[in-house]
């Protein structure tokens, strides 16, 4: 497939046609992959999506202006939006945001004509694939209620503090908040190996991610078949009713298999 170029304004044109713009990437997909219609791009008003082909894969690309920032939330949003549609119907290798190159020859020449094995074949592992992110969230009086009853040293200095000013119960408290910080960590990691463990019949690809709040108990993405989402979803369900009180689960997904691709920039080769 011949590709466009952005055209260079001939010296002297006016700064009005010399506008220049550059390519956006958002994934590699295979080459007989088209965007929708609807499919919205970075940009305010929004790009239109097309694709660079090479070979057996293509690239999702975006033409955009290259006086104006990326970085809204709106822009972040279309690059997640975009993908995560895709997946849903065609394997799809995400580029972190932010991917730019020159024009399009160079989507070709740079980003697809030598790596077009390595693509194609991480394409085909992923076909039918998609990602979730599962999240499980303590109930605070739950859980203090729960290490409270297993740890009589952290029972003894809470009653210890109960009613007591703050000044006068520092190193009480201190040592308290080190013993329950310690009981969650210990938790967290006894909470996930159990979620993973009530997963395994779905045979997933798992990545732990660290926490982003102190009251996590599960935080984790899971790459699993995309036919059996409905099975995930029962799954972590009857996880939720044996926590019932104890810990909210919550599942993100489909989307694109960001913590499983290893390839993130335009021009990395394999």
């Amino acid at each position: 497939m011949s590709t466009e170029q952005t055209e260079r304004p001939e010296q002297g044109d006016s700064d009005e046609t010399a506008t220049t713009t550059a390519v956006y990437v958002y994934g590699i997909v295979p080459s007989d992959v088209e965007p929708e219609e609807h499919a919205e791009g970075v940009g305010n008003p929004p790009a239109e999506v097309s694709v660079v082909k090479s070979g057996r894969i293509a690239a999702l690309v975006s033409e955009i202006p290259t006086d104006r920032a990326l970085g809204t939330p709106d822009d972040l949003e279309a690059h997640a939006a975009l993908l995560d549609g895709t997946v849903t119907v065609a394997p799809v290798l995400p580029l972190r945001f932010g991917a730019v190159l020159t024009d399009r020859d160079a989507v070709a020449a740079e980003l697809l004509e030598g790596n077009e094995d390595e693509l194609a074949s991480a394409l085909d592992q992923l076909d039918g694939l998609a990602q979730f992110v599962v999240k499980g969230r303590y109930d605070e009086r739950a859980i203090l209620q729960e290490i409270l009853e297993e740890n009589s040293e952290a029972a003894q200095l809470r009653e210890q503090i109960r009613g007591q000013s703050e000044d006068a119960t520092r190193e009480a408290r201190m040592a308290l908040g080190e013993i329950i910080n310690a009981a969650i960590e210990a938790k967290r990691n006894e909470d996930t190996r159990r979620t993973v463990e009530a997963l395994s019949s779905l045979d997933p690809m798992v990545n732990e991610r660290q926490p982003t709040h102190e009251q996590d108990a599960v935080h984790i993405a899971v790459l699993v078949e995309l036919e059996r989402q409905d099975e995930l979803e029962q799954a972590l369900q009857e996880l939720g009713r044996e926590w019932e009180d104890r810990v909210e689960i919550s599942l993100l997904g489909p989307m694109a298999a960001y913590d499983f691709v290893a390839k993130s920039d335009p021009g990395e080769g394999g």
